[in-house]
Protein backbone atom coordinates (compact mmCIF):
# COMPACT_ATOMS: atom_id res chain seq x y z
CA UNK A 1 0.00 0.00 0.00
CA UNK A 2 1.27 3.43 -0.93
CA UNK A 3 1.74 5.67 2.09
CA UNK A 4 2.39 9.41 2.03
CA UNK A 5 4.41 11.04 4.79
CA UNK A 6 3.38 14.57 5.76
CA UNK A 7 5.63 16.93 7.74
CA UNK A 8 4.37 19.99 9.63
CA UNK A 9 6.46 22.72 11.20
CA UNK A 10 5.52 25.11 13.96
CA UNK A 11 7.26 28.44 14.61
CA UNK A 12 7.58 29.67 18.20
CA UNK A 13 7.12 33.45 18.39
CA UNK A 14 9.47 33.69 21.36
CA UNK A 15 12.57 31.79 20.32
CA UNK A 16 11.83 30.98 16.66
CA UNK A 17 13.05 27.36 16.74
CA UNK A 18 11.52 24.79 14.40
CA UNK A 19 9.69 21.78 15.81
CA UNK A 20 8.92 18.87 13.47
CA UNK A 21 5.83 16.63 13.77
CA UNK A 22 5.32 13.57 11.61
CA UNK A 23 2.00 11.93 10.69
CA UNK A 24 1.65 8.72 8.72
CA UNK A 25 -1.33 9.31 6.43
CA UNK A 26 -2.79 6.43 4.44
CA UNK A 27 -5.58 6.22 1.89
CA UNK A 28 -8.83 5.11 3.49
CA UNK A 29 -11.44 3.98 0.96
CA UNK A 30 -15.00 4.08 2.35
CA UNK A 31 -18.26 2.60 1.04
CA UNK A 32 -20.84 5.39 1.35
CA UNK A 33 -24.64 5.30 1.49
CA UNK A 34 -25.42 8.18 -0.82
CA UNK A 35 -29.16 8.08 -1.53
CA UNK A 36 -32.30 6.11 -0.58
CA UNK A 37 -33.27 3.81 -3.49
CA UNK A 38 -36.80 4.16 -4.86
CA UNK A 39 -36.84 0.63 -6.29
CA UNK A 40 -35.71 -2.75 -5.05
CA UNK A 41 -32.23 -2.69 -6.55
CA UNK A 42 -29.84 0.12 -5.58
CA UNK A 43 -27.58 1.49 -8.29
CA UNK A 44 -23.81 1.54 -7.80
CA UNK A 45 -22.56 5.11 -7.96
CA UNK A 46 -26.01 6.56 -7.30
CA UNK A 47 -27.19 4.97 -4.06
CA UNK A 48 -23.94 3.32 -2.93
CA UNK A 49 -20.54 4.67 -3.84
CA UNK A 50 -16.91 4.54 -2.77
CA UNK A 51 -14.80 7.51 -1.81
CA UNK A 52 -11.13 7.91 -0.90
CA UNK A 53 -10.25 9.75 2.29
CA UNK A 54 -7.08 9.93 4.40
CA UNK A 55 -6.47 8.31 7.76
CA UNK A 56 -3.75 9.30 10.25
CA UNK A 57 -2.17 6.14 11.67
CA UNK A 58 -0.17 8.27 14.12
CA UNK A 59 -3.22 9.93 15.66
CA UNK A 60 -2.98 10.32 19.45
CA UNK A 61 -5.49 7.91 20.97
CA UNK A 62 -7.70 8.88 23.90
CA UNK A 63 -8.40 6.43 26.70
CA UNK A 64 -10.37 3.43 25.40
CA UNK A 65 -9.79 4.10 21.72
CA UNK A 66 -8.23 1.72 19.22
CA UNK A 67 -7.67 1.54 15.46
CA UNK A 68 -8.74 -1.37 13.28
CA UNK A 69 -7.65 -2.41 9.81
CA UNK A 70 -10.55 -4.13 8.09
CA UNK A 71 -9.81 -7.55 6.63
CA UNK A 72 -13.21 -8.75 5.39
CA UNK A 73 -16.69 -7.24 5.01
CA UNK A 74 -19.93 -9.20 5.27
CA UNK A 75 -22.55 -8.62 2.56
CA UNK A 76 -26.07 -9.52 3.69
CA UNK A 77 -29.46 -9.10 2.06
CA UNK A 78 -30.92 -7.45 5.17
CA UNK A 79 -28.74 -4.43 4.40
CA UNK A 80 -31.31 -3.46 1.77
CA UNK A 81 -33.84 -2.93 4.56
CA UNK A 82 -31.50 -0.38 6.18
CA UNK A 83 -31.32 1.67 2.99
CA UNK A 84 -34.43 3.60 3.90
CA UNK A 85 -35.64 6.93 5.22
CA UNK A 86 -34.85 7.05 8.97
CA UNK A 87 -38.48 7.97 9.72
CA UNK A 88 -39.43 4.41 8.72
CA UNK A 89 -38.95 2.37 11.87
CA UNK A 90 -37.73 -1.21 11.92
CA UNK A 91 -35.85 -3.66 14.14
CA UNK A 92 -32.55 -2.09 13.05
CA UNK A 93 -31.47 1.48 12.37
CA UNK A 94 -31.43 3.05 8.91
CA UNK A 95 -28.10 3.80 7.27
CA UNK A 96 -27.08 7.45 7.44
CA UNK A 97 -26.82 9.39 4.19
CA UNK A 98 -23.20 10.33 3.51
CA UNK A 99 -21.82 7.81 6.02
CA UNK A 100 -20.18 4.40 5.53
CA UNK A 101 -22.39 1.33 5.37
CA UNK A 102 -22.48 -0.76 8.54
CA UNK A 103 -22.52 -4.54 8.77
CA UNK A 104 -20.32 -7.43 9.88
CA UNK A 105 -16.56 -6.96 9.70
CA UNK A 106 -13.50 -8.93 10.70
CA UNK A 107 -10.57 -6.64 11.48
CA UNK A 108 -7.14 -6.53 13.05
CA UNK A 109 -6.27 -4.12 15.86
CA UNK A 110 -3.22 -2.14 14.72
CA UNK A 111 -3.03 0.49 17.47
CA UNK A 112 -4.68 0.60 20.88
CA UNK A 113 -5.16 2.59 24.03
CA UNK A 114 -7.67 0.08 25.38
CA UNK A 115 -6.49 -2.77 27.64
CA UNK A 116 -9.27 -5.05 26.36
CA UNK A 117 -8.16 -4.81 22.73
CA UNK A 118 -4.48 -5.47 22.11
CA UNK A 119 -2.46 -4.86 18.97
CA UNK A 120 -2.70 -8.00 16.84
CA UNK A 121 -6.11 -9.04 18.15
CA UNK A 122 -8.68 -10.05 15.56
CA UNK A 123 -12.05 -8.44 16.25
CA UNK A 124 -15.57 -8.95 14.95
CA UNK A 125 -18.22 -6.26 14.80
CA UNK A 126 -21.80 -6.61 13.64
CA UNK A 127 -21.83 -2.84 13.12
CA UNK A 128 -18.39 -2.41 11.57
CA UNK A 129 -17.82 0.55 9.28
CA UNK A 130 -17.24 -0.27 5.62
CA UNK A 131 -13.86 1.42 5.27
CA UNK A 132 -10.25 0.31 5.27
CA UNK A 133 -9.38 1.82 8.68
CA UNK A 134 -11.57 2.78 11.61
CA UNK A 135 -10.97 4.74 14.80
CA UNK A 136 -13.13 3.06 17.44
CA UNK A 137 -14.18 5.19 20.40
CA UNK A 138 -14.59 3.73 23.87
CA UNK A 139 -18.40 4.03 23.77
CA UNK A 140 -18.48 1.91 20.59
CA UNK A 141 -16.42 -0.98 21.96
CA UNK A 142 -19.62 -2.76 22.99
CA UNK A 143 -20.11 -3.56 19.30
CA UNK A 144 -16.70 -5.31 19.06
CA UNK A 145 -15.75 -8.80 20.17
CA UNK A 146 -12.33 -10.42 20.15
CA UNK A 147 -12.24 -13.29 17.63
CA UNK A 148 -8.74 -14.75 17.72
CA UNK A 149 -10.02 -18.23 16.86
CA UNK A 150 -8.63 -18.16 13.28
CA UNK A 151 -5.15 -18.21 14.83
CA UNK A 152 -6.05 -21.47 16.56
CA UNK A 153 -8.30 -23.21 14.02
CA UNK A 154 -6.49 -22.08 10.88
CA UNK A 155 -9.84 -21.15 9.34
CA UNK A 156 -10.01 -17.94 7.27
CA UNK A 157 -11.25 -14.81 9.10
CA UNK A 158 -14.05 -14.60 6.52
CA UNK A 159 -15.60 -17.78 7.96
CA UNK A 160 -16.31 -15.83 11.14
CA UNK A 161 -18.64 -13.60 9.12
CA UNK A 162 -20.58 -16.52 7.69
CA UNK A 163 -20.35 -20.12 8.85
CA UNK A 164 -19.20 -19.07 12.33
CA UNK A 165 -20.71 -15.58 12.30
CA UNK A 166 -24.12 -13.96 12.33
CA UNK A 167 -25.58 -15.97 9.39
CA UNK A 168 -24.42 -19.24 10.92
CA UNK A 169 -25.86 -18.30 14.30
CA UNK A 170 -29.11 -17.38 12.54
CA UNK A 171 -29.37 -20.85 11.02
CA UNK A 172 -28.46 -22.52 14.32
CA UNK A 173 -30.88 -20.54 16.49
CA UNK A 174 -33.69 -20.68 13.97
CA UNK A 175 -33.59 -24.39 13.33
CA UNK A 176 -32.66 -25.72 16.75
CA UNK A 177 -34.49 -23.33 19.07
CA UNK A 178 -37.58 -22.58 17.00
CA UNK A 179 -37.71 -25.38 14.44
CA UNK A 180 -37.23 -28.09 17.08
CA UNK A 181 -35.99 -30.68 14.55
CA UNK A 182 -36.80 -34.36 14.94
CA UNK A 183 -35.43 -37.43 13.19
CA UNK A 184 -37.31 -38.51 10.04
CA UNK A 185 -39.27 -35.25 9.81
CA UNK A 186 -39.19 -33.15 6.61
CA UNK A 187 -37.50 -29.75 6.47
CA UNK A 188 -37.96 -27.32 3.58
CA UNK A 189 -35.53 -24.38 3.27
CA UNK A 190 -36.07 -21.51 0.83
CA UNK A 191 -33.11 -19.46 -0.46
CA UNK A 192 -31.24 -22.61 0.47
CA UNK A 193 -28.00 -21.72 -1.32
CA UNK A 194 -27.53 -18.66 0.88
CA UNK A 195 -25.20 -18.83 3.86
CA UNK A 196 -28.12 -19.21 6.28
CA UNK A 197 -29.94 -21.64 4.02
CA UNK A 198 -27.02 -23.97 3.32
CA UNK A 199 -26.24 -24.31 7.02
CA UNK A 200 -29.89 -24.68 8.12
CA UNK A 201 -30.30 -27.56 5.69
CA UNK A 202 -27.09 -29.28 6.77
CA UNK A 203 -28.01 -28.91 10.43
CA UNK A 204 -31.29 -30.61 9.59
CA UNK A 205 -29.34 -33.54 8.16
CA UNK A 206 -27.34 -33.87 11.39
CA UNK A 207 -30.69 -34.43 13.11
CA UNK A 208 -31.65 -37.15 10.63
CA UNK A 209 -34.22 -35.09 8.75
CA UNK A 210 -35.33 -35.31 5.13
CA UNK A 211 -34.18 -31.96 3.72
CA UNK A 212 -35.49 -30.10 0.66
CA UNK A 213 -34.10 -26.81 -0.63
CA UNK A 214 -35.12 -24.34 -3.31
CA UNK A 215 -32.77 -21.95 -5.09
CA UNK A 216 -32.71 -19.70 -8.14
CA UNK A 217 -30.46 -21.57 -10.60
CA UNK A 218 -29.61 -25.09 -11.71
CA UNK A 219 -26.04 -24.51 -10.53
CA UNK A 220 -27.30 -23.78 -7.03
CA UNK A 221 -29.53 -26.85 -7.09
CA UNK A 222 -26.51 -29.05 -7.85
CA UNK A 223 -24.57 -27.29 -5.11
CA UNK A 224 -27.30 -28.13 -2.58
CA UNK A 225 -27.28 -31.79 -3.57
CA UNK A 226 -23.49 -31.89 -3.19
CA UNK A 227 -23.95 -30.48 0.32
CA UNK A 228 -26.24 -33.35 1.31
CA UNK A 229 -29.75 -32.02 0.66
CA UNK A 230 -32.02 -34.96 -0.16
CA UNK A 231 -33.87 -32.97 -2.81
CA UNK A 232 -33.62 -29.52 -4.34
CA UNK A 233 -35.31 -27.59 -7.15
CA UNK A 234 -35.03 -24.38 -9.15
CA UNK A 235 -38.02 -22.25 -8.17
CA UNK A 236 -37.58 -20.04 -11.25
CA UNK A 237 -38.09 -22.88 -13.73
CA UNK A 238 -40.48 -25.07 -11.73
CA UNK A 239 -43.84 -24.63 -10.05
CA UNK A 240 -43.14 -24.61 -6.31
CA UNK A 241 -46.38 -26.39 -5.38
CA UNK A 242 -45.73 -29.17 -7.88
CA UNK A 243 -42.16 -29.72 -6.70
CA UNK A 244 -43.13 -29.76 -3.01
CA UNK A 245 -45.89 -32.29 -3.71
CA UNK A 246 -43.31 -34.42 -5.50
CA UNK A 247 -40.40 -34.03 -3.06
CA UNK A 248 -42.36 -33.88 0.21
CA UNK A 249 -45.08 -36.54 -0.29
CA UNK A 250 -45.54 -36.87 3.48
CA UNK A 251 -45.84 -33.11 3.97
CA UNK A 252 -43.53 -30.53 5.56
CA UNK A 253 -42.82 -30.46 9.30
CA UNK A 254 -40.49 -27.44 9.38
CA UNK A 255 -40.40 -24.63 6.85
CA UNK A 256 -37.32 -22.41 7.25
CA UNK A 257 -38.52 -19.25 5.52
CA UNK A 258 -36.03 -16.81 4.00
CA UNK A 259 -38.32 -15.51 1.25
CA UNK A 260 -41.97 -14.98 2.25
CA UNK A 261 -44.53 -14.10 -0.43
CA UNK A 262 -45.69 -16.79 -2.83
CA UNK A 263 -42.98 -19.20 -1.65
CA UNK A 264 -44.45 -19.01 1.85
CA UNK A 265 -47.92 -19.54 0.37
CA UNK A 266 -46.78 -22.68 -1.43
CA UNK A 267 -45.06 -24.04 1.68
CA UNK A 268 -48.21 -23.50 3.77
CA UNK A 269 -50.15 -25.64 1.29
CA UNK A 270 -47.93 -28.61 2.20
CA UNK A 271 -47.52 -28.16 5.95
CA UNK A 272 -48.47 -30.98 8.29
CA UNK A 273 -50.61 -30.44 11.35
CA UNK A 274 -48.57 -29.08 14.28
CA UNK A 275 -45.72 -28.13 11.97
CA UNK A 276 -43.38 -25.17 12.55
CA UNK A 277 -42.46 -22.19 10.40
CA UNK A 278 -39.19 -20.46 11.26
CA UNK A 279 -39.57 -16.84 10.10
CA UNK A 280 -35.97 -15.84 9.38
CA UNK A 281 -36.31 -13.37 6.49
CA UNK A 282 -38.65 -12.28 3.72
CA UNK A 283 -36.54 -10.95 0.89
CA UNK A 284 -39.59 -10.87 -1.38
CA UNK A 285 -40.94 -7.99 0.69
CA UNK A 286 -38.11 -5.72 -0.47
CA UNK A 287 -39.37 -5.98 -4.05
CA UNK A 288 -41.09 -3.15 -5.91
CA UNK A 289 -44.40 -5.05 -5.76
CA UNK A 290 -44.26 -7.36 -2.71
CA UNK A 291 -46.13 -10.64 -2.91
CA UNK A 292 -48.36 -11.73 -0.05
CA UNK A 293 -49.67 -15.23 0.75
CA UNK A 294 -53.43 -15.70 0.35
CA UNK A 295 -53.82 -18.77 2.55
CA UNK A 296 -52.86 -17.63 6.07
CA UNK A 297 -56.08 -19.17 7.46
CA UNK A 298 -54.40 -22.54 6.89
CA UNK A 299 -52.01 -21.72 9.75
CA UNK A 300 -54.94 -21.93 12.13
CA UNK A 301 -56.55 -24.98 10.53
CA UNK A 302 -53.26 -26.89 10.63
CA UNK A 303 -52.28 -25.66 14.14
CA UNK A 304 -49.00 -24.28 12.80
CA UNK A 305 -46.48 -22.60 15.07
CA UNK A 306 -45.07 -19.60 13.18
CA UNK A 307 -42.14 -17.93 14.98
CA UNK A 308 -40.34 -14.89 13.68
CA UNK A 309 -37.02 -14.06 15.30
CA UNK A 310 -34.12 -11.61 15.20
CA UNK A 311 -30.80 -13.29 15.85
CA UNK A 312 -29.39 -10.45 17.97
CA UNK A 313 -31.93 -11.38 20.66
CA UNK A 314 -30.19 -14.72 21.14
CA UNK A 315 -26.57 -13.91 21.90
CA UNK A 316 -26.78 -16.32 24.85
CA UNK A 317 -26.47 -19.17 22.31
CA UNK A 318 -23.38 -17.76 20.60
CA UNK A 319 -20.68 -19.66 22.49
CA UNK A 320 -22.56 -22.95 22.20
CA UNK A 321 -23.10 -22.32 18.48
CA UNK A 322 -19.45 -21.58 17.67
CA UNK A 323 -18.27 -24.56 19.68
CA UNK A 324 -20.69 -26.98 17.99
CA UNK A 325 -20.34 -25.70 14.43
CA UNK A 326 -16.53 -25.40 14.59
CA UNK A 327 -16.35 -29.00 15.81
CA UNK A 328 -18.78 -30.31 13.18
CA UNK A 329 -17.02 -28.44 10.37
CA UNK A 330 -13.53 -29.62 11.35
CA UNK A 331 -14.90 -33.17 11.61
CA UNK A 332 -16.20 -32.91 8.06
CA UNK A 333 -19.88 -33.10 9.06
CA UNK A 334 -20.62 -29.68 7.55
CA UNK A 335 -19.61 -28.11 4.25
CA UNK A 336 -19.35 -24.41 3.51
CA UNK A 337 -19.06 -22.21 0.43
CA UNK A 338 -18.53 -18.48 0.09
CA UNK A 339 -18.36 -15.99 -2.78
CA UNK A 340 -15.42 -13.62 -2.38
CA UNK A 341 -15.05 -10.23 -4.06
CA UNK A 342 -11.47 -8.97 -3.93
CA UNK A 343 -11.15 -5.26 -3.08
CA UNK A 344 -13.30 -2.84 -1.09
CA UNK A 345 -14.23 -1.02 -4.31
CA UNK A 346 -16.19 -4.15 -5.32
CA UNK A 347 -18.59 -3.74 -2.37
CA UNK A 348 -21.47 -1.91 -4.13
CA UNK A 349 -21.71 -4.50 -6.88
CA UNK A 350 -21.33 -7.35 -4.38
CA UNK A 351 -24.42 -6.13 -2.50
CA UNK A 352 -26.38 -5.78 -5.73
CA UNK A 353 -25.35 -9.32 -6.70
CA UNK A 354 -26.69 -10.64 -3.39
CA UNK A 355 -30.01 -8.87 -3.89
CA UNK A 356 -30.23 -10.42 -7.37
CA UNK A 357 -29.30 -13.86 -6.05
CA UNK A 358 -26.14 -14.10 -8.14
CA UNK A 359 -23.89 -15.19 -5.27
CA UNK A 360 -23.35 -18.84 -4.43
CA UNK A 361 -22.93 -19.22 -0.69
CA UNK A 362 -21.92 -16.46 1.69
CA UNK A 363 -20.89 -13.19 -0.02
CA UNK A 364 -17.91 -11.41 1.49
CA UNK A 365 -15.52 -8.69 0.33
CA UNK A 366 -11.81 -9.09 1.00
CA UNK A 367 -10.25 -5.76 1.99
CA UNK A 368 -6.77 -6.80 3.14
CA UNK A 369 -4.70 -9.85 4.04
CA UNK A 370 -4.23 -10.85 7.65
Amino acid sequence: MKRTLFHSRFLSSSSFPFFTSTSEMVKNTQVIFKKVPTSYLPVAGEHITTQDTEFDLDVQLSNGQFITKQLVLSIDSYMRGRMRDPSVKSYNSAFEIGKPLLCGTMSSVIKSNNPQFKVGDLVYSGEGRFEEYSLVNEDATKDYKIRNEPKETGLPPSYYLGLLGMPGLTAYVGLIKFGQPKKDETLYVSAAASCVGQLAGQLGKTYGMNVIGSAGSDEKVEFLKEFGFDNAFNYKTNDINTKLEEQAPKGIDIYYDNVGGKTLEAAINHLNHYSRIVGCGMISQYADHPETPANLMELIKRRVQFTGFVVTDHSDMEDEFRKDVTKWFLEGKLNYKESLADGIEKTPQALIDVLQGKNLGKQVVKVADL
